[in-house]
C-alpha cells in the first residue's frame, strides 16, 4: 500500500511540473504598444531626485507592481508564471530606451493583462512618482 501511494504521489508531482512548465512554455512575448505621439513628448514633472517622491514610487511599485514585474523589475514577480504574455525586463536597454511619458501612458491605461492605473493611482504625480521609480531599474 505504501508504494501504491508512493507511485500517486510521483505521478501527480510530475503532472504538476509538466503543467507548470507547459503553462511558462505558452507564455508569448508582447506585440509592439504603440504610444500616442501626445504622451512620448510628455515631460515627468515630478523631478527623480526627489526623496519624497521616489520613496513614494517605490510604495506604490510594492503594491502594484512587484507581484508580477519583480523587486528589481525584471519580470519575475510571483503572478508572472500565470499570465499569458511575459512581462518583460524594466532594467534593459529596450524598455529604458521609452520615454518618461511612453512608461506613463503603459502605466495609466494599460492593455491585455496590464492593467490600467488611472483608477488605482488616482494622482498622475504619484504615477510620475512611479515612473521614477522604475528608472532605477536601469543597468
Amino acid at each position: 500500500m505504501k508504494t501504491r501511494n508512493k507511485i500517486y504521489l510521483a505521478v501527480f508531482a510530475m503532472l504538476i511540473i509538466a503543467f507548470i512548465s507547459n503553462n511558462a512554455m505558452a507564455q508569448k512575448k508582447p506585440g509592439p504598444w504603440e504610444t500616442p505621439a501626445k504622451y512620448k513628448t510628455m515631460k515627468n514633472p515630478v523631478k527623480a531626485t526627489d526623496a519624497e517622491a521616489l520613496a513614494n514610487g517605490k510604495a506604490l511599485y510594492a503594491k502594484h507592481c512587484k507581484s508580477c514585474h519583480g523587486s528589481k523589475g525584471l519580470g519575475d514577480g510571483a503572478k508572472s508564471a500565470t499570465l499569458k504574455t511575459l512581462t518583460g525586463d524594466f532594467s534593459g536597454k529596450d524598455f529604458q530606451s521609452f520615454t518618461d511619458g511612453e512608461i506613463f501612458y503603459k502605466t495609466t491605461f494599460g492593455r491585455d493583462e496590464m492593467p490600467a492605473y488611472d483608477k488605482k493611482i488616482t494622482d498622475e504625480n504619484d504615477r510620475w512618482a512611479l515612473v521614477n521609480y522604475i528608472r532605477t531599474f536601469k543597468k
